[in-house]
C-alpha cells in the first residue's frame, strides 16, 4: 500500500490533537457530537475536501462552545412576578408578535416567497396580507438567499403597485445575493456570518430569513446538533426584542425538511399546501395550516385557502376563503355529478368516512338534498353501485 498523502496525514494529526483537547475541555454531549462529525477524517480513504468540511464543522461548533457564557440568573417567585419583562406586542395579527420565532414551510413552487414578501411589505407599510394585518408600520430586514435580483424587483414592484398603503422610507430593507460581492451571502451557520448579519440589523423589529437551505450552510440537515449555532442566534434576536420568521422547504414526506429540533423554540409553524384540485396553470394558490401556534386558538388558527388573482387593471390581489368552504364546494359539485362517496374521497385524497361525515353535515345545513333525493351514480357498476354513497 502506498504511503499516505503528507497533506492528508498532517490534517489527520491536527484533527486528532484537537479532538483530544476537546475531550478534556468540552462538555461531553458536544464533544461526542464533534467527534462523530470528525470520524471520517481518520479514514485513509478520506479526500482532502471531506477533511476540510469536517474540520470546518468542528471549528464552527467549537467557536460556539467557546463563546462567553454569562452566569445564569435565578429568580424567586416574587422576583419573577415583579420583573418588568417587555410586553409582546402584536405586529401582524393574529400570529406575529415582538420576540416571536416562526417558520413557514412548503414544497418547492408552492408560494413561499410570495408569502414572505407579502408579509414583509404588509409589516413595513402597516397594511394587510391574506387576512393578516399590521396596525402600524414595522421595520423589517428581509434576507433573501436565492432569488435573482431582477425577479425580486419584479415581485416587489407588483406588490407595491397593488397596495394602498405605502411603506415609509427604509422600513423594508433587503439583503439579496445579486447585490453582494461575488454574489455570496453571509452564512448563518458560522459566527462570522451571524456577526455580519447582526451588523446590518439596525433598528429592524422583524427579520425574515428566506430561506434556511440557502442561508444556513453547514452541519448535517437531519442532526439536531447542527441547528444549535442557529438556535443560539435566534434566541439572541428574541432577547434583543426582534421577531424572526424562517422560510423553509418541505421534505419528501411533507413535513419541514431536516431535524425537528428546529421547531422546539418556535412559537408558530405554518405549512403551505397544495389544494387537492390544484392545477399548475392556476399560479399561486395554496392552503394555509397552523401546525404550531402558541397562545392562539379558534378562528385565528382555522386553515384557509389563498389565491393570487390578476385584476382587470393589471394589479394583483389575494382572494381567501376557509378550507372547509372550498372543500364543501368540491363535495357538492361532485355529489351533483352523481359521484359515489368512494369516488369523491379518491378524487380529494381523503378517507371515505371524512366525505360521509361532510355529506351528512351538508344535508343538515340544507346545502345538499336529502338522502331520498340523491342523484344517480355516474358509473353503473352493477348491484350495490349506490351503496357507498353514504
Amino acid at each position: 500500500m502506498s504511503a499516505p498523502n503528507p497533506a492528508i496525514r498532517s490534517i489527520e494529526e491536527r484533527a486528532e490533537r484537537d479532538l483530544a483537547l476537546l475531550d478534556k475541555m468540552t462538555p461531553r454531549p458536544l464533544a461526542d457530537a464533534i467527534r462523530r462529525a470528525g470520524d471520517a477524517v481518520g479514514q485513509h480513504e478520506t479526500t482532502y475536501e471531506s477533511c476540510t468540511i469536517a474540520n470546518t464543522r468542528n471549528a464552527t461548533l467549537q467557536q460556539h462552545a467557546d463563546a462567553p457564557v454569562a452566569p445564569p440568573v435565578i429568580l424567586s417567585i416574587a422576583e419573577l412576578l415583579g420583573r418588568p419583562f417587555p410586553i409582546r406586542e402584536v405586529l401582524l395579527a393574529p400570529w406575529l408578535t415582538t420576540q416571536s420565532l416562526s417558520m413557514i414551510y412548503a414544497t418547492r413552487g408552492t408560494g413561499k416567497t410570495h408569502v414572505a414578501l407579502g408579509i414583509a411589505y404588509a409589516l413595513a407599510s402597516g397594511g394587510e396580507f391574506i387576512g393578516w394585518r399590521a396596525s402600524q408600520p414595522v421595520r423589517v430586514l428581509y434576507i433573501d438567499g436565492e432569488m435573482p435580483g431582477a425577479d425580486l424587483q419584479q415581485r416587489l414592484a407588483a406588490i407595491i403597485a397593488s397596495r394602498i398603503e405605502e411603506a415609509p422610507a427604509d422600513y423594508l430593507r433587503i439583503m439579496t445575493p445579486d447585490a453582494q460581492p461575488l454574489g455570496i451571502m453571509p452564512n448563518l451557520y458560522s459566527l462570522e456570518g451571524q456577526e455580519a448579519i447582526n451588523a446590518c440589523m439596525g433598528d429592524a423589529q422583524v427579520v425574515i430569513v428566506d430561506n434556511i437551505s440557502c442561508l444556513v450552510r453547514g452541519g448535517k440537515e437531519n442532526e439536531g446538533e447542527s441547528w444549535e449555532p442557529v438556535a443560539s442566534w435566534e434566541l439572541a434576536q428574541r432577547a434583543a426584542g426582534r421577531a424572526v420568521v424562517f422560510i423553509h422547504h418541505a421534505g419528501k414526506g411533507g413535513a419541514q425538511r431536516g431535524t425537528s429540533k428546529r421547531e422546539d423554540l418556535l412559537d408558530i409553524v405554518i405549512k403551505l399546501g397544495r389544494p387537492a384540485d390544484y392545477v399548475p396553470n392556476e399560479g399561486a394558490r395554496f392552503e394555509v395550516y397552523f401546525e404550531k401556534a402558541r397562545s392562539l386558538s379558534g378562528d385565528d388558527v382555522e386553515p384557509f385557502e389563498a389565491k393570487l388573482e390578476t385584476l382587470p387593471d393589471g394589479t394583483q390581489a389575494w382572494a381567501t376563503r376557509k378550507v372547509i368552504d372550498a372543500t364543501d364546494m368540491q363535495i357538492i359539485e361532485m355529489h351533483d355529478l352523481g359521484m359515489t362517496m368512494a369516488e369523491i374521497a379518491s378524487d380529494l385524497g381523503v378517507n371515505k368516512s371524512t366525505i360521509s361525515r361532510a355529506v351528512r353535515r351538508l344535508r343538515d345545513e340544507g346545502k345538499l338534498p336529502s338522502d331520498k333525493t340523491k342523484p344517480k351514480a355516474r358509473h353503473n357498476t352493477g348491484q350495490g353501485a349506490d351503496d357507498d354513497r353514504d
